[in-house]
């Protein structure tokens, strides 16, 4: 178990601005409060997260039997889970009858990233049975469980208790961008606890200038990418999974010190391919759609899963104004993004 010397959190923790909030709070309806800005590049969660809640996420009991999944909202992160889930319980396929979160894998940061004030209003109103422990907030998971635990977290790595690379494996997963926010539209969308009411330029905009929950991408992908060589972080594309997911399986495996033969490996990219991920009860949250948390005429939570959908949503001045957005975003890093494959699984 890693030292309990409990450290005090490094950053200041600044609301936006009253305009931006109160936009913020016309377009997000689960956001009636805003947002603030929780680290020394602008990374966003709710206004109404603690100091507290800060400090107990950076320092996040850590054990080395642990392992983390670490990505940008909407990067393929429960793909990620379910893949290195497996991977590390030897291929245990009756133990991923369960679902996902909580009961897999802590969500340490779900509770920092919504509005405290409609997760009060929304539990009166029945919007998921949230008090008894099955709505949105439970999927935070008991940080008490016992070790080996499995930990997702949407933080950067430099609000994740900095002891974590020394002390756990950690897979981290980045996206390009352009895909990650026609994503993070629809689950804005979808989700009743964020309940986004415009359309996707709007969107498109609030997530240029970095002002929605856990936001902006670019520099939390930077950050990783910086941290790539440790021998505790496997760092890996979207894309990539998409392009050759058994290469990925099989490098990912190794990192877990695991082995598996051709046949496994086979196994485990046809569980995890898209058509039959999004059928998949265990990791679609549909008991969290059934309690009404989503929207149920605006598809599902695993939507697509495709590299280069962005095209089919983004105007031609839209894709231009984003790639200057990007550019200006990646100057100074070797960090580069795959925006569309030939093809794909």
């Amino acid at each position: 178990m890693a030292s309990s010397r409990r450290l005090p959190y490094p950053f200041k923790v600044i609301p936006l601005d009253d305009d931006t909030q109160a936009k913020i709070a016309k377009d997000f309806l689960g956001n009636p409060n805003g947002l603030v800005s929780c680290n020394h590049w602008g990374f966003k969660l709710s206004a109404t997260v603690t100091p507290e809640e800060l400090e107990d996420l950076y320092n996040y009991p850590l054990d080395r039997r642990d392992t983390w999944v670490v990505t940008p909202p909407k990067c393929g992160t429960h793909w990620a889970q379910e893949m290195v889930w497996l991977l590390a319980n030897d291929l245990d396929y009756e133990g991923a009858k369960t679902p996902l979160v909580p009961d897999r894998w802590n969500f340490i940061d779900i509770s920092a990233l919504l509005d405290k004030q409609f997760m009060a209003e929304a539990m009166k109103q029945h919007i998921g049975d949230i008090q008894s422990g099955q709505g949105a907030l439970s999927m935070t998971g008991d940080p008490n469980r016992p070790s080996p635990r499995f930990v997702k977290s949407h933080l950067p790595m430099s609000m994740n208790n900095p002891r974590l690379l020394d002390t756990c494996k950690v897979v981290y997963v980045a996206r390009n961008p352009k895909d990650a926010a026609v994503s993070a539209y629809h689950h804005c969308r979808l989700w009743k606890i964020h309940n986004f009411t415009g359309d996707l330029e709007l969107f498109v905009k609030y997530f240029m200038d970095g002002n929605i929950f856990e936001l902006p991408v670019i520099e939390h992908m930077i950050e990783a990418w910086n941290l790539r060589h440790h021998p505790n972080i496997c760092f890996i594309f979207f894309e990539d999974m998409k392009r050759d997911l058994r290469s990925q399986i099989r490098r990912v495996a190794e990192f877990l010190g695991k082995s598996y033969s051709d046949e496994q490996v086979d196994k485990l990219a046809s569980h995890l391919h898209i058509d039959n991920f999004k059928n998949n009860p265990y990791v679609n949250h549909e008991s969290e759609k059934e309690l009404g948390v989503m929207h149920k005429d605006r598809g599902s939570f695993v939507r697509k899963g495709k590299t280069g959908d962005w095209k089919n949503h983004f105007t031609p001045e839209m894709n231009a104004e984003f790639s200057r957005f990007m550019t200006e975003a990646m100057k100074g890093t070797d960090l580069k993004f795959v925006e569309e494959l030939d093809q794909q699984d």
